[in-house]
């Protein structure tokens, strides 16, 4: 099985990807082949609602001068995906929201690409408005069908400077059990996908 975990941070090597990759110890432990895809301050624009993907149905963005579509691949192949961001003014970095946004509709426009897939947020805080940033991942998440597993608190880590979230304990210990929760789902899932329930015919979203 496959995860792909997005660092929505410009930061390389901060504080929501050593989160980030964490989350993905216990699933490397388990098998899993891991992915970790820097998606902050690269090249990503936001959806303009041309809706070209309900017409060519390709499981790509008709915008094709960014990232975007290399890393619609990555999730179109994963079984797991997990966001990660560091809190900006409460919310996602610019580039994690447009990534958000294609990528949720895209999904939905290719027949629900999405369902049934596991989806998790990752938070970096300094102090406060992490809960709006994990809310703002997870809507796409639940709006596409998706399974969000909890783990023992929200998924977020407290500090500011690079590898301060090393010192939150707790913070850690959720991201290890994040993982491990994600890597026993994916395998209690995997044989029933098949059966999985699919909206009623012509219902796009």
């Amino acid at each position: 099985m496959k995860a792909v975990a997005i660092n929505g941070s410009p930061r390389k090597g901060g504080n929501t990807e050593i989160l980030l990759r964490k989350v993905l110890e216990p699933l490397e432990a388990a098998g899993w082949q891991t992915e970790l895809i820097q998606v902050g301050a690269r090249n990503i624009r936001g959806c303009i609602a041309c809706y070209k993907c309900f017409e060519n149905k390709d499981r790509r963005c008709s915008v094709k001068d960014d990232v975007f579509n290399d890393c619609m691949e990555k999730l179109l192949e994963a079984d797991a995906m997990i966001f990660g961001s560091p809190t900006y003014f409460t919310d996602v970095t610019a580039e994690l929201k447009a990534l958000i946004d294609r990528s949720g509709l895209v999904s939905l426009a290719n027949d629900r690409a999405f369902l049934g897939k596991i989806g998790a947020a990752v938070v970096a805080v300094r102090r406060g408005g992490a809960t709006h940033v994990f809310d703002t991942i997870n809507h796409m998440f639940l709006m596409s069908g998706m399974i969000v597993p909890g783990s023992i608190y929200w998924n977020m880590g407290y500090g500011m400077d690079r590898g301060d979230v090393l010192k939150d304990d707790e913070g850690l210990r959720n991201m290890l059990h994040l993982g491990e929760t994600i890597a026993w789902l994916g395998e209690t899932l995997k044989p029933r996908m098949e059966t999985f329930p699919r909206p009623p015919s012509g219902e796009a979203g």
